[in-house]
């Protein structure tokens, strides 16, 4: 079911957010979650290392995930998420058969900033 269009926003409250890219160096299994989730490493170069939980184990595998590269907004503030605490939002369109991720279609440096 299509979600609906949010209201209108300003650029200025866009350039707010801070979209990044960042490799994932590491994936695994969230069995905590209340949904299915995995916990993810996050290699965001001059940022550092980043956790995020992230709803996306219907296309993907940690095996899969591992290596790539993601866009994620990593100035939200920390949601603990059971014994979890994810530090950014990776990002991702919802379709019918689960959560496709944002991604680069080119290698591009950790932290990359996203305009």
């Amino acid at each position: 079911m299509p979600r609906p269009q949010k209201s209108d926003t300003s650029f200025d409250t866009f350039q707010q957010l801070g979209i990044r890219t960042g490799t994932i160096i590491a994936a695994e299994e969230f069995p905590e979650a209340r949904q299915p989730a995995y916990k993810l490493t996050i290699d965001f170069g001059e940022l550092g290392t980043k956790q995020s939980s992230a709803q996306i184990t219907d296309l993907y595998s940690p095996e899969d995930l591992e290596n790539t590269q993601i866009i994620a907004i990593v100035n939200f503030p920390p949601k603990q998420i059971g014994p979890f605490l994810s530090e950014v939002l990776v990002l991702g369109n919802e379709t019918d058969d689960g959560v496709v991720l944002l991604r680069p279609d080119s290698p591009v440096p950790n932290g990359a900033v996203v305009y």
